[in-house]
């Protein structure tokens, strides 16, 4: 709960009359009273309810129908949104173009890189057999002197065999897979985790610091490409991600 730093009682700050709006609307819809197709008072109903501007009335409209609650036709007026499903889609973004959004200088380095038979563990990771052929890598990428992200990937070397005669010294495995093999189906795991002592030293933290660890697997036509854990000090990233009604 949010309180106004200056009212000496502790008392809860009033809501702005945006914020009414929205609530009271949201409260309508979320109870019941407002079923889908329900048409919402006209603007001018609402600035003469609440006593404020047309702006007003409108942002807050807007900001329902971003949010997929409410549908506005014109010359007809706002009605409450037929429910549907949300997904949120965080997209496979070059380390490389979050560095450089921040303003600082990139730079990568390759920490360790081997080929190997996959183990009990790549199952889980990767869902691939004992027997496949896996390049295991280690990278970290820098936004300027400081490490910004440890990557630690495995590439199944039966769906992308190519990637066994790369060195990825110069170039991240991440934007290599991206401009050579095609992806059909991505997963996404994040979570909040405490550096362990290899992770802490990748990443100049201390041990136990706080980190963002984003975990994907990505699919070409059902085959297991690659499975990546991009690990960030929690202290300077963040996740966004949009969020779009599903279809049909």
């Amino acid at each position: 709960m949010v309180h106004n730093s200056n009212d000496r009682n502790g008392s809860e700050s009033p809501p702005s009359l945006h914020q009414r709006i929205l609530g009271d609307i949201e409260a309508h819809i979320f109870s019941g009273d407002w079923p889908p197709g329900y048409r919402i008072p006209f603007e001018h109903e609402l600035t003469e309810q609440y006593g404020c501007s047309r702006m007003t009335v409108n942002k807050a409209l807007t900001q329902l129908a971003k949010a997929g609650l409410i549908e506005r036709k014109r010359r007809s007026g706002s009605f409450v949104a037929q429910p549907q499903s949300q997904a949120a889609i965080l997209e496979i973004h070059d380390i490389r173009e979050e560095v450089q959004q921040l303003g600082l200088p990139y730079r990568y380095e390759l920490v360790k890189m081997r080929k190997r038979k996959a183990g009990a563990s790549d199952r889980k990771r990767l869902d691939v057999g004992t027997d496949a052929s896996l390049l295991d890598l280690s990278c970290r990428h820098f936004a300027g002197p400081r490490p910004f992200c440890l990557e630690e990937r495995i590439i199944n070397l039966s769906s992308v065999p190519e990637a066994s005669g790369e060195d990825f010294r110069q170039v991240a495995p991440g934007p290599w897979l991206l401009d050579r093999v095609p992806w059909s189906n991505a997963e996404h795991n994040i979570r909040a985790v405490a550096a362990e002592h290899e992770t802490a030293e990748a990443l100049a933290i201390p041990e136990g610091a706080p980190c963002l660890v984003v975990e994907r697997r990505t699919w070409n036509a059902g085959q297991p490409i690659t499975h990546v854990r991009l690990t960030y000090s929690g202290d300077n990233h963040a996740l966004i991600a949009r969020f779009t009604p599903a279809q049909g």
